[in-house]
């Protein structure tokens, strides 16, 4: 796609319009039936778009189309596929090899005396086993606004990441280090059961592991644009996943507003006071995932928690704190008692916000329509942001492009 679009609309975000495109025409595929096959006219399209290239506009005009023909194509083989041959016998077998080893690590877990409510948690946010997981223990989490931590995602795989790279030579042999904690990483994936958030997770870990080696910017919205682009080309059905859906949403907040809330205080202010910057770190990546999942949360669950950052104050370390502990006690079972103890306070804490007088605002069911109304919105606040910014001299940080 570089072929003479210095000026075009790919320039600043390529990648974001080719999965944006792709996304509409899974969209189109799912709920409009078509009576031709649509390979023939992506070829066509691609022809097309190729005979353009002296006129860039037209060009990329032409490209989004073929990557909304793309998206139209991958949907519509998807849904005529026999369901026989949707899963991979390959991949069958390696994910229920991965799901054994789980199996024995989680009776390693319960034969050094984890067991009951702390048992759930450690399985869920460990190895992703969300099967012990109480009904009653499900809605503390939910009401209290901690139910991501029992999702395995980025913050899950980015203490991993952390841990394992504790261990590497990263300053010596930097290129290696670096594939040594990709392998883990997506060890980790499979042990757990590739789910999607997991999945998204540890492509952009891969992409920023990968860049890190080049030096280049490493985490950007065009990194998480391919990570969808890769997921959806595998199975165009994830779009409709709820936890596609929040794990997609949640990080492009954080790429997008994590930068402006930055920016509110100088740096060298921050540099100079370690604490405000971590807490304002938090402040900034909670609220900022907060605003892009809450009209998802509401749509599918009705439900909006208001202390979800007192909430994030807790978990995020007490998650970091557990993970630590279960390689511990997985080596040394005998110090099991440390990680119940950490659970049983983190479940007594969650409990006790969960009961606080508003802890959560039910009943809330936009419809479809309002729930795109409230994005559009966030959109048109985020661009108002950026024209207004340099009238006031404010410049935040630029690296989510």
């Amino acid at each position: 796609m570089s072929i003479g679009m210095r000026n075009g609309i790919f320039v600043k975000c390529p990648l974001v319009l080719v999965a944006m495109s792709m996304i509409i025409g899974i969209i189109i595929a799912t709920y409009v039936a078509f009576p031709i096959l649509i390979l023939p006219v992506l070829a066509g399209m691609v022809v097309i778009a190729l005979l353009l290239r002296r006129f860039e506009y037209w060009q990329s005009g032409a490209i989004v189309v073929c990557c909304l023909l793309l998206g139209m194509w991958l949907m519509q083989r998807h849904l005529s596929a026999p369901a026989e041959t949707l899963t991979d016998s390959q991949l069958e077998r390696c994910q229920t090899y991965f799901i054994h080893q789980r199996s024995v690590l989680l009776e390693r877990l319960s034969a050094g005396g984890v067991d009951g409510d702390t048992y759930a948690v450690v399985a869920a946010m460990s190895l992703g086993d969300k099967s012990a997981l109480t009904r009653d223990l499900k809605e503390t989490y939910s009401v209290s606004g901690a139910s991501h931590v029992l999702a395995l995602s980025g913050l899950h795989l980015g203490i991993v990441y952390m841990l394992f790279s504790l261990f590497l030579p990263r300053r010596r042999w930097p290129a290696v280090s670096q594939l040594c904690l990709l392998l883990a990483v997506w060890i980790f994936v499979f042990l757990v059961g590739m789910p999607i958030s997991a999945m998204r997770s540890a492509i952009m870990l891969s992409v920023y592991g990968l860049l890190s080696i080049g030096h280049r910017n490493r985490m950007s919205v065009n990194a998480l644009a391919f990570t969808a682009i890769i997921l959806l080309m595998w199975n165009p059905a994830w779009l409709f996943d709820v936890s596609f859906q929040l794990s997609f949403m949640a990080v492009w907040a954080i790429l997008m507003f994590v930068p402006l809330f930055e920016s509110v205080f100088p740096s060298e202010f921050l540099m100079s006071h370690r604490w405000l910057k971590w807490m304002w770190g938090m402040v900034a990546v909670s609220c900022s995932a907060q605003l892009a999942v809450a009209p998802l949360v509401a749509y599918y669950f009705g439900r909006f928690s208001t202390y979800f950052l007192l909430t994030n104050f807790i978990v995020i370390p007490a998650a970091f704190v557990i993970l630590w502990l279960v390689l511990v006690v997985l080596a040394f079972p005998s110090v099991a008692y440390l990680l119940l103890y950490v659970v049983q306070w983190l479940n007594t804490v969650l409990q006790a916000i969960a009961s606080w007088p508003g802890a959560s605002v039910e009943g809330l069911h936009p419809n479809t329509l309002q729930v795109v109304l409230i994005y559009v919105l966030i959109g048109c606040v985020y661009l108002l942001i950026g024209r207004i910014r340099p009238l006031v001299g404010w410049k935040p940080s630029k690296r989510a492009l």
